[in-house]
C-alpha cells in the first residue's frame, strides 16, 4: 500500500479512522493552511457574542483565532483531534459526519465555519442544505478552500503534472472561483469572496488566477 495513503497506518476502514490517520501522516495537527491570513480574517468577520460551529475544525488550530468571546463548538469526524481541541481551548466538540444530517436543531448557530472543508465533500449540496438548516436567520456561513483550474494548474497539466489538489486523495471537489460563487449562491447571499493566494492578478481576475480564497456568505433573515 502506498505510504501516502492514510489507511496504511490502520486496519480500520471507518471514515473517522481514515481521517485520523490522514491528519497524522500529513502532519496536519498543530498547523493550519494559510493560518496567518485566515485566522485574523475569520476573527474580524465573526466578531464576539456568537454561537459558532466550526465544522472540520480538527484540533482547533484555526479555531483559536475566534474562540475568545464566543461559544464555539467543533464538529469533526476525527475524535483524536477534537480531544486536543477540548484540552487546549475548552470548546465543545461533537463527532460529525458531513455526509449525513447534522446532529443539531434548526437555527442552532449564529456562525458556521468550514475552513478547507468543501473540497473534501462528496456531496457538497447535501452538506450545505444542512448548514443552512442549523444556521439562524441572518447567520453567517464562512470558510475557505483551494481552487482548481487557475493558470498555475493549467500550466502544470500542460507539463504533464497532476493538478495540485489531485495529489491529496481526500480532495474530491475541484472548483473554479465561478463554481464556488454559484454553489454558495444556491443557499446563501454571497457577501464577499477574498483571494488569499494568487497575487494582484487574483483580485482582478479571480477565475483565472485565484488559488486559495476565503468566503463570507449569509443566510436570508426572513
Amino acid at each position: 500500500m502506498n505510504s501516502d495513503d492514510p489507511l496504511s497506518l490502520t486496519s480500520k476502514t471507518s471514515l473517522g479512522a481514515y481521517y485520523e490517520s490522514h491528519h497524522v501522516i500529513g502532519k496536519r495537527l498543530g498547523q493550519s493552511f494559510e493560518e496567518g491570513q485566515r485566522g485574523p480574517l475569520l476573527k474580524r468577520w465573526i466578531g464576539t457574542g456568537r454561537r459558532v460551529l466550526d465544522l472540520g475544525g480538527r484540533d482547533g488550530q484555526l479555531t483559536r483565532h475566534f474562540v475568545d468571546g464566543n461559544h464555539v463548538t467543533i464538529g469533526d469526524i476525527d475524535a483524536g483531534a477534537m480531544r486536543l481541541a477540548r484540552e487546549a481551548l475548552g470548546v465543545d466538540t461533537v463527532e460529525v459526519n458531513l455526509n449525513e444530517a447534522l446532529p443539531f436543531a434548526d437555527a442552532s448557530f449564529d456562525v458556521i465555519v468550514m475552513g478547507e472543508v468543501l473540497e473534501h465533500l462528496p456531496y457538497p449540496h447535501l452538506t450545505l442544505e444542512q448548514v443552512r438548516r442549523v444556521l439562524a436567520p441572518g447567520g453567517q456561513y464562512l470558510g475557505s478552500l483551494p481552487l482548481a483550474y487557475h493558470w498555475k494548474d493549467r500550466w502544470d497539466v500542460f507539463r504533464g503534472k497532476k493538478l495540485w489538489m489531485a495529489r491529496d486523495p481526500t480532495h474530491l471537489q475541484f472548483m473554479r472561483y465561478s463554481d464556488l460563487r454559484k454553489l454558495l449562491s444556491t443557499y446563501f447571499e454571497v457577501v464577499e469572496i477574498v483571494p488569499l493566494k494568487g497575487g494582484k492578478k487574483a483580485v482582478r481576475w479571480p477565475d483565472q488566477f485565484a488559488r486559495v480564497v476565503a468566503f463570507h456568505a449569509r443566510k436570508a433573515a426572513g
